[in-house]
């Protein structure tokens, strides 16, 4: 099946690695106190470089399909994570290649313990 990106696919996220946000809980957490922290990369990636990236990590080769896109979702998203460098001495270890590798990983034992 081909996959589906609702509207250009320019639209982007900041895209963090589960880990990396773990890290950063702990840190808050060793802190004690109330404190928010926004935690992210910082960086916008657009949904078709992300695309490109997980079908590279996999090696598929089609070309995705394009609808419409959908009501009410935001254009660009990514936090300001100074707050937490700066707090916590935190910054994202994870690039999104490293993240998409391990994602996939996690998935191909998850589906052969399955």
């Amino acid at each position: 099946l081909p996959c589906t990106i609702y509207g250009d696919g320019e639209q982007s996220r900041d895209f963090v690695f589960v880990d990396d946000v773990v890290h950063a809980f702990v840190l808050a957490m060793d802190r004690g106190d109330d404190e928010r922290f926004n935690i992210g990369t910082s960086e916008r990636t657009s949904v078709n470089q992300l695309y490109r990236g997980l079908a590279a990590a996999t090696g598929y080769d089609r070309d995705p399909v394009y609808a419409p896109e959908r009501p009410g979702e935001l254009r660009h998203n990514a936090v300001d994570a100074r707050k937490a460098a700066q707090g916590l001495g935190w910054k994202p270890w994870t690039t999104l290649e490293e993240g998409l590798a391990a994602t996939l990983r996690w998935a191909a034992n998850d589906r052969d313990t399955a």
